[in-house]
Parts: C-alpha cells; structure tokens; sequence
C-alpha cells in the first residue's frame, strides 16, 4: 500500500453481532446499513504487512464485543496498553441515552491503544485523558475530535483503515473512501464499511 509503512493506524471495522437472544441486532436485514465481518475476518487481515515495525494502533471496539477486540489487535501484532472513552453526550452534556444494548444502555464506545515495538505516545499523550465526550452524529460515525488527538499523540504517517470520512493527510482503506472525500489523502478501495 503507497505511503507506508505506516506508523499510525485507526481503524472501525464493521464488527458482527452475534445476536442468540432473537432481539434485533446491528445488522438485522431491516436496519441494514453495511455489510459486517465476522471478527475472525478482521483478524486475519494483513495489517502486519504495511505498519511499521514501531507502530500505534487505535481500535474502535463495541463495549460487547471487547474480548473480540482484543484477538483482532494481538492478531495484528499489537500489544494492548490502554483504551480511550467515547461518552456520547446530549447537548446539555448529560449522557445520551438513546444507545443500544441487551444488559445496559450504551453511552460509550471504546477505542482500545495497542503498541508494536516498544514506541511510546508524543510527549501531549502523556498529557492526554482518555475520554472524548461528544454528541453523537449519523449511524456509527465516530467523532472528528480523534483525528487531532491521534495526530498530538502518535506519530505519521497515518493510516486509517474502513475509513469513511478522510482526512487531509491520511491514507485510507475501506469500500466507502473516495478521492473526492480524501483531500490530500491517499485512497485505496477495498473492504470497508462500519
């Protein structure tokens, strides 16, 4: 892939539910907005082959499939470290409650930290909280405020992998990237989608 190795990659795979309860899950052919992987499918892309042999890897997770997330960041090659809080808020700054969930209602999201190698975080990580609160937007769209934070923390060049919204100056991977929505960017087509 052009632009690596990467020493920085983002990633929201399109994760599947597996739903045993008979309750609707994410990827009911109704609420059909994506098509998903299975977590074995996400763990057996090669990451490996265009990160660097020092690099970063920050991990959207769903709070039910965390253990999952855990097998695709080791099968990546990456060493688990620590997680970052997304707290979806209301305008007011209460938390917003309208997420989904069979045992609680979810108003966080995770972004699990790996490392490979032994590269530690810029000197503002050190200085970093681990919690993004933000409202939420769309269906699965993650906050803007992670590109700023990765960038002070971790170093380029980034890669952003299931990417659908690119940003100036990250590669991106995923069947939703465009080169009109990838200003400065580089773009490659493949799989993509949560």
């Amino acid at each position: 892939m052009a632009g690596g190795p990467f020493s920085t990659v983002l990633a929201d795979p399109p994760w599947r539910f597996q739903n045993r309860t008979g309750k609707v899950a994410p990827e009911h052919r109704r609420l059909a907005r994506y098509d998903t992987m299975a977590a074995t499918e996400i763990a057996a892309l090669p990451v490996a082959e265009v990160v660097a042999a020092q690099s970063h890897l920050y991990l959207w997770v769903p709070n039910a499939l965390l253990a999952e997330g855990l097998m695709v960041l080791e099968r990546w090659g990456y060493t688990y470290k620590a997680n970052l809080v997304w707290h979806k808020v209301r305008r007011d700054g209460g938390s917003d409650g309208r997420g989904v969930g069979f045992y609680f209602r979810n108003v966080t999201e995770l972004v699990l930290f790996g490392v490979r190698g032994s590269m530690r975080t810029l000197p503002p990580g050190r200085r970093q909280v681990n919690l993004i609160a933000t409202r939420k937007r769309e269906h699965s769209r993650k906050p803007d405020e992670q590109y700023d934070l990765i960038e002070s923390c971790s170093p380029g060049p980034y890669l952003e992998l299931f990417a659908r919204y690119p940003q100036p100056g990250w590669s991106v991977w995923g069947n939703e990237a465009t080169a009109e929505t990838a200003p400065r960017g580089r773009v490659h087509r493949g799989y993509g989608g949560s």
